[in-house]
């Protein structure tokens, strides 16, 4: 997980970069298959949004690569975290990215 790179921007910032980078699937709309098959994405760019007065306006956007060759983005709320969330999923790996340097 060499490659993450960890950003500070507001989500629409965030999500228009990436767009610009080719990353144009909504895998929010995919979450049951980033928590059934997570040996099959890689997190490349994680954007983290902090809320400045609220910390429920907290947001990260992960910029993620299927095995598959499509790239996409998944946009976790800050309270988007339960048991079995594809956030949690992504959460995990870029602890585990960080942890394995």
């Amino acid at each position: 997980m060499d490659r993450q790179m960890y950003h500070y921007a507001p989500v629409s910032k965030a999500l228009a970069e990436l767009a610009k980078k080719g990353y144009t699937t909504d895998f929010n709309l995919e979450e049951e298959r980033i928590v059934n098959t997570p040996d099959d994405f890689t997190i490349e760019h994680i954007y983290r949004y902090e809320g400045e007065t609220d910390p429920a306006d907290e947001a990260t956007v992960y910029g993620v690569e299927a095995k598959d060759g499509t790239k996409g983005v998944f946009v976790a709320s800050h309270g988007a975290y339960t048991e079995k969330s594809a956030a949690k999923v992504l959460h995990e790996m870029s602890i585990q990215g960080r942890e394995d340097n």
